[in-house]
């Protein structure tokens, strides 16, 4: 008897498989596709809201932020300013909270069938892609209309950055995510402390408030937050204003590749026995 899919467990703990999961490549398609999809299912506005949320959100940081708080925007308009941040920031957040719940999320699938696990999470960061480029979409409308109205907005070379910071923001997301879905397998108290954490996380970056009106003594601090960076870059390299610094990007970028490796060894470990305790 000839076998067409041989399984076999895993000897090392830092393993990803690529050649395994290009062969299982048609499921990667359609648990993007599923994602895409399902979120705005029998909704009457549909992927419209992809376009509602972050404008509302804007509007909110605009009243709460702009209006009564008066944080400076770095000479930017409000809106734009804000677009910028919640585009990177809801791409990251998104991404790691559903990875965060890989397991728990979808335990009645792996319980029954075979494939690649870490297909799903990589699934998760592919299908919010979409989401992010048509929140992107909405952002460069906004950036037209206020070039064309005469605001003082400085592209420069740095927004080719633009690829890599998006593969920072889905790595960092990822690596964080495998992480607390590992562990929640276990303790399912952290998905609640999980969901908290994300929520004041982003008052821990320049998402409502740039890193220039802090003091030297605190940007040090902010850029330890490995997101930091890349909001920054991502503003100086759209409209030229932000705190740019290849160190601090250096260290994101370092930060990331060395989480997303304990990602991987973790999820591996888990993945062996999660059903025992899931």
């Amino acid at each position: 008897m000839e076998y067409t899919t041989v399984i076999k467990p895993k000897n090392r703990l830092f393993e990803v498989d690529f050649k395994e999961i290009w062969q299982y490549r048609d499921l990667f398609t359609m648990f993007v596709k599923r994602d895409i999809i399902t979120q705005y299912k029998q909704t009457i506005l549909g992927p419209a809201w992809y376009f509602i949320q972050p404008a509302l959100t804007t509007i909110m940081y605009m009243v709460v932020f702009g209006g009564i708080a008066k944080i400076s925007t770095d000479g930017l308009p409000q809106p734009l300013f804000y677009l910028a941040g919640i585009v990177c920031w809801q791409y990251f957040a998104v991404c790691l909270n559903k990875t965060a719940s890989t397991f728990t999320t979808n335990q009645h699938i792996f319980g029954k069938v075979y494939f690649p696990r870490m297909i799903v999470p990589l699934s998760t960061v592919t299908s919010n892609l979409v989401r992010m480029g048509i929140q992107f979409l909405l952002f460069i409308v906004v950036y037209i209309y206020y070039v064309i109205s005469g605001v003082a907005v400085a592209p420069n070379i740095y927004i080719l950055l633009l690829p890599l910071l998006v593969i920072m923001l889905a790595g960092l997301s990822l690596g964080f995510g495998v992480i607390i879905s590992s562990l929640t397998t276990k303790y399912r108290d952290l998905t609640i402390l999980f969901t908290f954490i994300v929520q004041l996380w982003m008052y821990a970056t320049p998402v409502i408030y740039p890193l220039s009106t802090m003091s030297p003594d605190k940007q040090w601090i902010m850029a330890l937050n490995p997101v930091t960076s890349i909001l920054e870059a991502f503003k100086y390299g759209m409209m030229g204003v932000g705190t740019f610094s290849w160190g601090m990007l250096a260290y994101s970028f370092v930060f990331m590749v060395v989480l997303m490796g304990i990602g991987i060894v973790v999820f591996n470990k888990v993945q062996r026995s999660f059903m025992d305790t899931v």
